[in-house]
């Protein structure tokens, strides 16, 4: 039955005691103190029992979740912080981060490094709230859930969140059978004999991601995003070291040329590096590339799937504040030494085809892992949203069953079929970065989570600018609409940019057609 909502606050004195406060309410830990629910609960535990689960306590869900499946076979809330770390690790050390040379080449090297300081402390900060909202439901299993509770249990709201939940995830899986088939043209040259060449590698990749796919727990797949964020790690950095001892960047022209196919002028020259975008930059190009660093970042869409999969939530934070600062310095440091070498006129997205054939081989080849186990990872959240709510209560959701396992890879083969449309009908990595951000980040990255944080702040008895007067309050409620306006922005002027992108590369000839046969190789 679906469950009444009121929005009658609270009286503000009788909840400020539990209103996060102090270093818990930032890093964690065993003192956090959780505020009040937003709203009774919207998805039932447990069909037995005689107590109403909306009136128990965040710990007392908790508790009960961890003993219903205490004896299964398969457990799902059985991850450390650590391996939670790990997750985030291999979420966001990943290929995208060869796009921030690219990026600070069309925005200047200053404001890049100023903008990737800042949407990292967004990003930090809305994730933050998200955690502090799952403290208050612990029986959230992924954002969908928390759609609906944020607009008040409307039915509307839960399929609008699942369906954008749904595209998100299998655009970010057709990123990674994409640059799999980018990889495998890049190995092998443009004349293999493969027939369809393209078409058949993103076909292989798409075959070799499903099988990956098939672990049912987090715990199992954290493993492998340790060693996929590993890899990645050494695959950047070689790059950057390749950028800065090879004698010139791939490309390299000392005087002026033309392409004898086309006619157009070629780069030349050694490499211009500016402070500040160069004249003639573009709203399109220019948001473009900022819309590149915050796809990067933002990642929050599967923190609520993380958090339910860990036995002591509170501790979500040290996974987060650690992932974070790493973050930072990686791609600050990544980004900037790169387009310190390459410059502007050599510059490609990845930043892998600015490097000599040879350095590029050796540094793109790392990237193995993380091309295929970060759109295994985002299978697996897709594949987990649709398979519990199938066989909720079912014997097959934590039992070894044919039916369970059966149900599991047929859903997600499609996802990877899906990915593979998507993937030969967008054949460029930039323009496709830059439009799942504009279109899933605005509401994934932002909205949600400014408007979560009013929704708490009223459940607590006061929203922030009209009770909570204190500078916090003022500050986290001015902060919270420029979060909200600025996902209003990235939906319409980012979407408009991304989609005015694709249609001038297409225009112009830069990229292939969708389903071609020919080589994308870097």
């Amino acid at each position: 039955m679906k469950a009444e909502y009121s929005d009658d606050p609270l009286t503000y004195e009788a909840h400020e005691a539990n209103i996060p406060r102090g270093w818990s309410a930032w890093f964690g830990g065993p003192n956090v103190r959780v505020g009040p629910r937003i709203a009774p609960q919207i998805a039932p535990i447990s069909i037995e029992g005689p107590d109403s689960d909306s009136n128990l306590s965040s710990d007392a869900i908790l508790n009960k979740q961890l003993e219903e499946e205490a004896n299964c076979a398969i457990q799902y809330r059985t991850c450390s912080w650590q391996k939670t770390a790990a997750l985030l690790f291999s979420e966001y050390i990943c290929l995208a981060i060869m796009s921030f040379p690219w990026s600070y080449s069309v925005l200047g090297l200053v404001p890049g490094l100023i903008l990737t300081v800042v949407q990292a402390l967004i990003v930090l900060y809305t994730s933050i709230v998200l955690w502090e909202f799952c403290l208050r439901h612990p029986e959230v299993r992924d954002v969908c859930d928390i759609g609906q509770m944020l607009f008040w249990g409307q039915e509307w709201a839960w399929y609008f969140t699942a369906v954008m939940f749904l595209l998100n995830n299998t655009f970010i899986q057709g990123l990674h059978v994409l640059v799999g088939a980018k990889y495998l043209n890049t190995m092998v040259g443009p004349n293999a004999g493969i027939s369809c060449q393209t078409v058949s590698f993103g076909a292989i990749v798409s075959v070799v991601c499903w099988l990956s796919s098939l672990p049912r727990t987090f715990s199992m797949l954290s493993k492998l995003g340790t060693a996929s964020a590993a890899f990645t790690f050494i695959s950047v950095i070689l790059a950057t070291a390749f950028a800065g001892i090879q004698d010139h960047p791939a490309g390299f022209l000392a005087e002026p040329a033309t392409d004898p196919a086309t006619g157009a002028a070629l780069p030349f020259g050694n490499p211009i590096v500016t402070a500040v975008p160069i004249l003639g930059t573009t709203f399109v190009s220019g948001l473009g590339a900022f819309l590149n660093i915050s796809y990067t970042f933002i990642g929050q869409i599967t923190l609520p799937s993380f958090i339910a999969e860990m036995r002591e939530p509170k501790d979500f934070p040290k996974a987060l504040w650690t992932c974070t600062i790493l973050e930072i310095l990686v791609f600050s440091i990544v980004g900037a030494v790169t387009y310190a070498f390459v410059g502007n006129q050599y510059m490609t997205s990845p930043a892998f085809g600015s490097l000599i054939p040879l350095y590029k081989k050796v540094a793109f080849s790392f990237m193995i892992p993380t091309i295929i186990f970060l759109g295994v990872l985002y299978a697996s959240v897709s594949a987990r949203f649709i398979f519990f709510r199938v066989f909720q209560n079912s014997r097959h959701k934590n039992e070894h069953t044919a039916v369970g396992w059966g149900a599991w890879a047929l859903i997600l083969l499609v996802t990877w079929i899906l990915a593979f449309v998507i993937a030969n009908s967008i054949p460029f990595f930039n323009s496709l970065l830059s439009l799942m951000s504009s279109l899933f980040d605005s509401f994934f990255g932002f909205i949600f989570w400014g408007v979560a944080y009013f929704r708490m702040r009223k459940a607590d008895g006061a929203v922030a600018l009209l009770r909570d007067r204190s500078f916090r309050g003022w500050v986290e409620g001015i902060l919270n609409i420029i979060i909200i306006l600025t996902g209003v922005f990235f939906l319409s002027a980012g979407t408009y940019a991304s989609v005015q992108g694709i249609l001038d590369e297409f225009a112009l000839g830069t990229v292939g057609t969708a389903f071609q046969c020919a080589s994308n190789g870097i």
